[in-house]
């Protein structure tokens, strides 16, 4: 995505109208429906794959299909030393095949899942995680907060240190079964027919779904665990799957589920880009949380005043429109004194910064950028002195060596389980397949979650935020959820925020409070 970000703002505008100007829909059978439209680029506020890759791509042919088939499940036993405690449990490393309404397979989707052993699988909750991108793998998920296994991320991660996983002392294993999925194109998941009409099927937002919630209920039925009481949990573009996965779950596969996970999720594309002004509103505390960081710790609470002044005059004075100097001075020196950039540059922005500009702005008069994953982390500008932007993000791609390299090493060496081929974290061929649809409605799960919370009411939906990610700004979330109907309340739907960025689950505090709210709901 720093193409994207890099880009003017005309450009950013223009580019935004044309990806949201498709939304399709996919008939739920075992093999999504192939959209009608080409793949359209990736849109802003999501995990978004590294650049370049073909790890998406079908096999020349069936030959080459088999040759390169995954391994059989590998399943070990392991005992997890912890803080007063211990368990023992079984790690089943292995894939499912999907195949279309013909019978002719599609894809191997890969997995790792984790169970207690001795537990009463009638009893014992089993959640499902995958990551977002599209075209991320879960290894942010698995190794980064709920696997039994935990890569230690500092808050500036370093792509050249050794990824040494250690036990998680706040894994979810002791409460839950956890089975990591990896859509097709990520991780080792792969593709077994030929051609780019079962590329096309999968590379979209209700054929991604349908595949994984076969998938899912594929697994239940493999592992006899279909009494099991069920959750969800998805990250980052993993909030427009997880709502449209489970609403699949319960009407297409005869499956329900008793609560959803949100982690920093994107809930609707909508306001993320073009004219839309409530991209400014959804952002400011974020940026401004970013500022106060820098004088000391700061929490959700502390941002109260900023997000009143968001919802309230700001958003006012952003109606007026520039043609109000008046209003439009009122909010750039208002947006120069919460953020601290300059109050000339706010003037010139009109105080609507996009998260790139903010990024640069802020810390510009010292050649550094701000993360976009977690704006509290800093790193050089490799361009200072240039008028437009050249810069990654200092607080995501350092994690891309760590964490790749963490899941060979533990598919390999601790779960025996050796496939042929690239493992891929962040496959950036998935994202520039990716069909986000067709018509003037650009993907949202907002109406899957009316839906999903309406036909259970017994259904839990928690979020969780970190302060600092401009990616997906919680307040964006806290606005959505604000206008869910009175069956949606406090009792079934929590929005948590946390000091972090997008992974915010890095830092202790957060990942231990996390799992604390996990915990509650599953129990």
């Amino acid at each position: 995505m720093a193409s994207y970000f890099a880009a003017p703002r005309h450009a950013r505008i223009v580019l935004a109208f044309f990806v949201f100007a498709m939304v399709a829909g996919a008939r739920a059978e075992d093999a999504p429906e192939p959209p009608e439209q080409q793949p359209a680029a990736t849109p802003s506020g999501q995990k978004s794959g590294a650049p370049g890759g073909r790890g998406g791509a079908t096999p020349t042919s069936a030959a080459a299909a088999e040759q390169h088939r995954l391994p059989p499940d590998s399943r070990t036993k392991h005992t997890l030393a912890l803080p007063g405690r211990s368990l023992d449990f079984t790690a089943i490393a292995g894939s499912i095949r999907l195949f279309n309404e013909k019978g002719e397979p599609q894809a191997d989707i890969a997995y790792t899942a984790y169970q207690l052993d001795g537990a009463d699988t009638r009893t014992r909750p089993v959640t499902f995680l995958f990551n977002g991108g599209p075209g991320a793998a879960s290894a942010y998920l698995q190794f980064g907060d709920a696997g039994p296994w935990r890569l230690s991320i500092n808050d500036t991660p370093i792509s050249s240190a050794s990824p040494d996983l250690q036990p998680n002392a706040e894994t979810w294993l002791d409460f839950t079964d956890l089975v990591f999925i990896d859509p097709v194109g990520t991780g080792y998941s792969r593709f077994v027919a030929t051609g780019e009409d079962v590329r096309k099927r999968f590379f979209s937002v209700d054929g991604d779904v349908n595949s994984i919630a076969v998938t899912i209920r594929r697994w239940l039925e493999k592992s006899d665990r279909l009494l099991s009481p069920k959750f969800v949990a998805g990250e980052s573009y993993g909030g427009i799957r997880g709502p449209k996965i489970v609403r699949n779950l319960q009407v297409e596969q005869g499956v329900g589920v008793k609560g959803l996970i949100l982690v920093s999720p994107v809930l609707d594309f909508r306001e993320f880009s073009g004219s839309s002004l409530l991209k400014y509103v959804w952002s400011l505390p974020t940026m401004a949380a970013v500022a106060r960081e820098t004088k000391g710790p700061v929490t959700r609470a502390d941002m109260a005043d900023v997000e009143r002044y968001a919802r309230g005059d700001f958003l006012s004075d952003l109606v007026k429109g520039e043609a109000d100097a008046e209003a439009t001075t009122r909010l750039a020196d208002k947006v120069a004194e919460l953020t601290g950039i300059d109050q000339a540059v706010s003037r010139r922005l009109a105080g609507r910064f996009d998260v790139a500009e903010f990024r640069r702005e802020f810390d510009r008069q010292n050649g550094k950028v701000r993360g976009r994953y977690d704006a509290s982390v800093s790193g050089f500008d490799p361009n200072p002195d240039s008028s437009s932007y050249h810069f990654d993000d200092p607080s995501g791609e350092p994690l891309v060596a760590l964490l790749s390299s963490a899941a060979v090493d533990l598919m390999t060496r601790k779960l025996n389980w050796r496939p042929d081929g690239s493992y891929h974290l962040l496959n950036g061929g998935v994202g520039k397949a990716w069909d986000f649809g067709r018509g003037l409605n650009p993907p949202e799960s907002i109406s899957q979650l009316r839906q999903i919370l309406a036909l259970d009411p017994k259904l839990k939906l928690l979020v969780a935020h970190g302060l600092f990610d401009l990616a997906t700004p919680y307040f964006g979330s806290k606005i959505l959820l604000d206008q869910l109907p009175a069956y949606a309340s406090p009792e079934r739907v929590k929005l948590v925020v946390y000091a972090g960025g997008h992974m915010f689950y890095s830092r202790d505090a957060a990942r231990q409070a996390f799992r604390a709210e996990a915990e509650a709901m599953m129990k």
